[in-house]
């Protein structure tokens, strides 16, 4: 994924479920670089938009999983952490 180029964008976008929030930023990233760039095609610029909206919200689900775990602490009476509770899966 790390070398991904505007041609080799898979037509299903089923590769983003498995790639790593970190994976899918730096996929996003490019996205970002190329429209703004402007010289790629329209219908180009749709599906990689398109598909830039798939990674933002594969990312958001990553952060939100992570804010969850943070959240699943457990605090004793005095406020201190005495463990965690697992995270329940989706």
């Amino acid at each position: 994924m790390a070398d991904e180029q505007i041609d080799d964008i898979p037509a299903d976008d089923s590769d983003i479920k498995r790639m790593s929030f970190e994976q899918a930023m730096a996929s996003l990233e490019r996205i970002v670089t190329d429209l703004e760039r402007g010289d790629v095609p329209l219908d180009r610029s749709i599906r990689i938009y398109e598909r830039g909206e798939k990674l933002k919200n594969h990312c958001d689900r990553l952060l939100s999983a992570a804010e969850d775990k943070v959240e699943k602490i457990k605090l004793n009476r005095a406020g201190k952490p005495v463990g965690v509770e697992p995270l329940d899966p989706e």
